[in-house]
């Protein structure tokens, strides 16, 4: 019997099911060396399991790692790989990958479109469109510009470096926060460490937020970083909303430390209905959507079949988590 790619990208939301053409590229790149089975539901994946040498999506568990006794090698569709680096995965020596990388375009434009909004007030001039008001009331002091701002990116990494590059073009100044600033060669003017955060912030008029969930990471952006930013400064969060203060966040908001902020991820998710941040005006929410794209599946299985090519070849795979940074 051949190998198993196991494939359980399924949801029941279109959106989340790989389209049968990417199944069809998987198959191609492995060839004669492995049988590819597309799942479409737990009792599929279940009755695959101890079959499967390599799988290829987001569920894995401790209780899936026990019943696929053969399993080698697990590729996330997700560039956070938040719970997956279990005990059971690890000891095994079973190779965890992430999708880090491909989110970089669509995550990149929506942070870019969101600055712009705030800066523009499209929220304002929203809601006098959904009630038919023409208001000019607006001054020219709240109808800002990007133009010579500066951008402080917290977590300067594939989507930071091409959020970055979209900045430079708008004529911004862009500092940066790394894991390991030494050895940066991207297009930011200044990078630092973490333990400069405070410093950058205070000199931002946007921080965009793009950690992983880490426990290094965990309210990183903490209530002493808040207090640092600008009163005329602009929060975002693309990366997780557990690299947030929220409730610090939601004090400087309603209070008028800062400015305003657009997020799309959140301590808790679905943000719950009694949050406060539904009702701010100097608030733009989207529900985690930021790294949706039409090219989503065709990126994610992309980078999958370069690293089944190079697994055969017996190579080192692009984007292996390790043990010590959680991603």
């Amino acid at each position: 019997m051949p190998r198993l790619i196991l494939s359980v990208v399924y949801r029941t939301n279109p959106p989340w099911t790989l389209p049968e053409e990417y199944i069809e590229d998987i198959r191609r790149a492995a060839g004669d060396a492995f049988e590819v089975y597309q799942a479409a539901s737990d009792e599929e994946v279940a009755a695959r399991l101890g079959e499967t040498q390599i799988m290829y999506g987001w569920h894995l568990t401790p209780q899936d790692v026990a019943r696929a006794p053969k399993l080698r090698w697990a590729q996330a569709t997700s560039a956070g790989v938040d719970g997956m680096l279990f005990p059971e995965l690890v000891d095994r020596g079973i190779i965890l990958t992430s999708a880090v990388g491909i989110h970089a375009i669509e995550i990149s434009e929506q942070a870019m479109g969101t600055m712009v909004a705030l800066t523009r007030q499209f929220p304002k001039f929203m809601r006098q469109q959904i009630e038919g008001v023409w208001l000019r009331s607006v001054t020219s002091e709240e109808m800002g510009e990007l133009y010579e701002k500066t951008l402080a990116i917290i977590g300067l990494g594939h989507i930071g470096e091409a959020l970055a590059v979209r900045a430079k073009a708008f004529g911004m100044r862009v500092l940066g926060i790394r894991r390991t600033p030494a050895g940066y060669r991207g297009v930011a003017d200044e990078v630092a460490a973490a333990n400069r955060m405070g410093d950058v912030v205070s000199r931002a008029d946007y921080v965009v937020a793009l950690l992983p969930q880490t426990p290094e990471t965990d309210k990183a952006i903490s209530a002493e970083v808040i207090a640092r930013m600008k009163p005329t400064a602009y929060f975002l969060n693309f990366g997780r909303g557990s690299a947030v203060d929220q409730m610090a966040l939601e004090m400087a908001l309603s209070t008028g430390k800062i400015a305003g902020a657009g997020l799309d991820v959140f301590a808790e998710e679905p943000l719950p209905i009694d949050s406060p941040l539904w009702r701010m005006e100097n608030v733009i929410i989207t529900p985690h959507v930021s790294g949706m794209t039409p090219r989503y599946w065709e990126r994610a299985t992309e980078l999958f079949c370069e690293n089944l090519r190079r697994y055969m070849r017996g190579e080192k795979l692009l984007n292996v988590v390790t043990r010590e940074t959680g991603y």
